[in-house]
């Protein structure tokens, strides 16, 4: 398996991106924040797999839940 995200100092000026891509992981944010869904969203941006984006939204949700907790 494929880790979701990766961040490199040479890659994208070391934003958070997917990994195997130059997709900001922000980006799927502001897709979300407009509508769109993770099905939409992998559908605009080939190289990024829906398994991905539901990784990045669960560890999202999971950082959330922990920082209220």
């Amino acid at each position: 398996m494929v880790a979701a995200i990766t961040q490199h100092p040479n890659i994208m000026s070391g934003v958070p991106c997917f990994a195997v891509t130059r997709v900001p992981v922000a980006t799927l944010f502001d897709n979300r924040n407009d509508g769109a869904t993770p099905d939409q969203f992998v559908e605009w941006f080939p190289g990024v797999s829906l398994q991905q984006v539901k990784a990045v939204l669960r560890q999202a949700s999971d950082e959330l839940l922990r920082s209220v907790h």
